[in-house]
């Protein structure tokens, strides 16, 4: 029996897995298909940055188990592309895992500073545990002693997750402040995004002063031109001199892909990430597949992909329906994707819409906001109803069409 091994459980790992898995079905193939993941959840990671953190779960067997596809629980440590093998770590101990096709979806992580008190002082939204780690945090503030920058928070990088994260803030903490019953001028409550460019979100084109009057509605401080030299646990030492008493400052610098590319012996780019042809093969390296954040593939033939669910999920379909066709010897799909677009969540101030890789604003505020809630809360989503016909169904190697613009009634 052929195998295909998936390494990965996120948005790519997850749709490569059941993209592979419809294929098989449409061939009548016996194929074995096992992901491997470290544990056994699939997450919705781009919700990371909301308060509300059980929505953000989907229990992985319950959509690969209708499908036939195994789930192994453990880290996988090595490839070895040579013997067409792959070293997972599990609870039992290490075991080999052979595979005729390979397809690596194993994300990205966040890039840590190496600055003094970083590790024990910072905290991220880049996983699950760590989302979950910071709002233990905030909860906790009202339970300290009192001192300067209590219900202060510095959020650093003004990428969509530090917008999104930033713009969420200024309500938890005066949830908090008022729960300790702080909630007046001695104890006031700061947020203040940061950033080392000259403008907030300033790669964000034509949204970016859409989210700057947001972010300053909402009375969130923007700081530009500097960034953390040190953290302790009463706040941080900036690089222009200045320093901010704070008890939360939280990372939202840069990623990078997963450490296992290195194992494939390929070309990657500056973020670590394989090059891929529009088949998600990996140049030069035979029987290796990647999708996501793991994958640097010209999505129009022009642009590279971006490190988002956006494309992670139809890169991952059609790595899985190119990875079950190249091994059968059938014609192989070429990926597509002739849009792009950016939402932002701008919290109590809605949303901002953009299109384009110039990013036009074509919606923001309710209208906008209504449409982002469509996408995180259903549309990037598996079925989860058990069928084996829907989840199959959703996996198809096809590209959605842009989200529509959500009507707004009143």
């Amino acid at each position: 029996m052929k195998h295909i091994v998936v390494i990965g459980g996120g948005f790519a790992g997850l749709w490569s897995a059941a993209g592979a898995a419809r294929m098989a079905d449409r061939l009548g193939a016996r194929l074995r298909i096992a992901l491997v993941n470290l544990d056994d959840q699939h997450s919705i990671r781009v919700r990371n940055y909301e308060e509300d953190l059980a929505p953000t779960r989907v229990p992985l067997r319950a959509v690969l188990e209708p499908i036939g596809v195994e789930l192994l629980v453990g880290e996988a440590i090595r490839i070895d592309t040579a013997q067409r093998s792959v070293q997972v770590r599990t609870g039992a101990g290490d075991l080999p895992c052979a595979y005729d096709k390979l397809i690596l979806a194993s994300g990205s992580h966040l890039v840590r500073p190496s600055l003094p008190g970083a590790d024990a002082c910072l905290y991220d939204v880049d996983t699950y545990a760590a989302a979950l780690r910071l709002r233990r945090h905030i909860d906790g503030l009202a339970a300290m002693p009192h001192r300067p920058g209590q219900y202060t928070a510095v959020v650093v990088g003004s990428g969509a997750t530090g917008i999104e994260l930033a713009c969420e803030l200024p309500r938890r903490l005066e949830q908090a402040a008022r729960a300790g019953g702080h909630a007046d001028a001695a104890r006031p409550v700061r947020v203040i995004l940061m950033d080392r460019g000259a403008r907030i979100a300033g790669h964000l084109g034509g949204a970016q002063p859409v989210i700057e009057r947001a972010c300053r509605a909402l009375g969130i401080e923007l700081l530009t031109g500097t960034s953390v030299a040190a953290v302790d646990l009463r706040g941080v030492d900036l690089t222009n001199g200045s320093r901010i008493e704070a008890a939360t400052v939280i990372w939202c610098g840069g990623m990078r892909a997963s450490d296992l590319t290195a194992d494939i012996g390929a070309k990657r780019d500056a973020l670590g990430r394989l090059y891929v042809d529009p088949f998600m093969r990996v140049r030069g390296v035979a029987d290796v597949f990647a999708a996501g954040d793991v994958a640097h593939a010209l999505i129009d033939g022009e642009h590279p992909s971006v490190m988002s669910c956006q494309h992670a999920r139809p890169m991952g379909r059609y790595a899985g329906h190119n990875a079950v066709c190249e091994l059968f010897g059938l014609e192989m799909l070429a990926l597509d994707i002739d849009w792009y677009t950016n939402i932002i969540d701008l919290g109590p101030a809605g949303a901002v819409y953009a299109q384009g890789w110039d990013r036009t604003v074509v919606a923001q505020g309710a209208q906008a906001k209504a449409t982002k809630q469509v996408i995180n809360r259903q549309r990037i989503y598996p079925p989860r109803n058990g069928s084996r016909a829907d989840i199959l169904a959703a996996a198809a190697p096809e590209v959605q069409r842009p989200p529509p613009l959500k009507p707004v009634s009143g």
